[in-house]
C-alpha cells in the first residue's frame, strides 16, 4: 500500500532563455504556474533561469549580491502562493568581482531552504566551436548541498556537475534519494553525452535524477540541447521534454529507489584501494 509520502508529481520547465532577465522571469513564472496547474508537488527550472550567459565577464555589470537580488524573491514568493517546492535551477549572484552560479531550494512557505553553487566550472575548447570558460566569469563553489523534501532528501549539483559521478555518490552515501541537474547542455555536448550521463547517475547511484534544461537557440549565438529528462532509479526515462521551451511531468514513486538500491546494493560497496 502506498504512503502520501511515497508518491508526488514532478514538473521539470524547459527554456530557452535571453540576456533580458524581466522576459526571462515572466517566461518561467508562466511555466511554473502551468506546472502548478497541472498538479506538480515539485518543480525545477534550468540553469541560468534569469540571465543566459555563457562566461562573458559582462554578466557582473548586470547582476547584484544576493542581498540586493530581487528574482529569487520572487521565486520565492511564488512557491508560496502555488503551494509547490520549487528549485529555481540557477541565476548568477554577484560574489565580489565575479559572479556565483547558484541554484536556490523554496519550500510551499515561500521560504529559502538551501542553495548551491555550481563546484565545477565549464572550462573547456570543443571542436568547431569557440571555447568556454566559466571560470572567466564565475567562481566555483565548495560546499555540496541535500536538502529534506517531504519524501526523502534531495541532493543539488548544476549541469558541468554532471561529469564528476564522485559528486553524486557523495549525496547518495549521504541519504539523498533525488539528484537534481539543472542545465544548459550545448547542443554538440547534449547530442553526444546528455542522455547517457544522466542515466548512468540515476542507475550507479539507484535515485531519480531530475534534470531541467535550456534548449534552443539562444540571443547569444549558443545552442543548448534542450531534453529536460526525469529518469528513475533503475535507469528508466519518464519523461524528455524535447527541443522546445515547455513543462515536463512525471509520477514520482519513492520506493523505487529502495526496491533499486536493494536489487544492486552498490552504495555499500565502495573500496579504497590503492594505485
Amino acid at each position: 500500500m502506498n504512503n502520501q509520502n511515497d508518491i508526488f508529481k514532478v514538473g521539470l520547465i524547459q527554456m530557452t532563455s535571453s540576456d533580458v532577465i524581466e522576459d526571462n522571469i515572466k517566461s518561467a513564472e508562466a511555466l511554473i504556474r502551468e506546472a502548478a496547474a497541472r498538479g506538480a508537488n515539485f518543480v525545477l527550472t534550468p540553469e541560468m533561469t534569469t540571465l543566459f550567459d555563457a562566461d562573458s565577464k559582462s554578466v557582473t555589470d548586470m547582476i547584484c549580491s544576493e542581498a540586493d537580488d530581487t528574482s529569487w524573491r520572487h521565486f520565492a514568493a511564488l512557491a508560496g502562493e502555488l503551494n509547490i517546492w520549487l528549485l529555481l535551477g540557477s541565476i548568477a549572484i554577484k560574489e565580489g568581482d565575479k559572479a556565483a552560479n547558484r541554484s536556490f531550494l523554496f519550500s510551499p512557505e515561500g521560504e529559502k531552504v538551501v542553495s548551491y553553487d555550481k563546484i565545477h566550472m565549464f572550462d573547456v575548447d570543443l571542436p568547431g566551436e569557440k571555447p568556454y570558460r566559466e571560470s572567466n566569469a564565475y567562481q566555483a563553489g565548495d560546499k555540496a548541498v541535500i536538502a529534506d523534501l517531504p519524501w526523502g532528501k534531495v541532493g543539488l549539483s548544476i549541469c558541468y556537475d554532471l561529469r564528476f559521478p564522485y559528486l553524486y555518490r557523495m549525496l547518495s552515501q549521504a541519504g539523498a534519494i533525488m539528484l537534481t541537474v539543472p542545465a544548459a547542455f550545448t547542443y554538440v555536448t547534449g547530442k553526444a553525452h546528455w542522455h547517457t550521463l544522466l542515466k548512468a547517475r540515476a542507475i550507479e547511484n539507484g535515485a531519480y535524477v531530475f534534470a531541467p534544461a535550456q534548449g534552443g537557440d539562444h540571443a547569444n549565438g549558443r545552442k543548448t540541447y534542450g531534453h529536460s529528462l526525469i529518469i528513475d532509479p533503475w535507469g528508466n526515462v519518464l519523461g524528455d521534454g524535447g527541443e522546445k521551451p515547455g513543462v515536463t511531468l512525471a509520477e514520482i514513486d519513492t520506493k523505487k529507489v529502495l526496491e533499486a538500491r536493494n536489487r544492486i546494493a552498490s552504495l555499500t560497496h565502495d573500496k579504497n584501494v590503492a594505485i
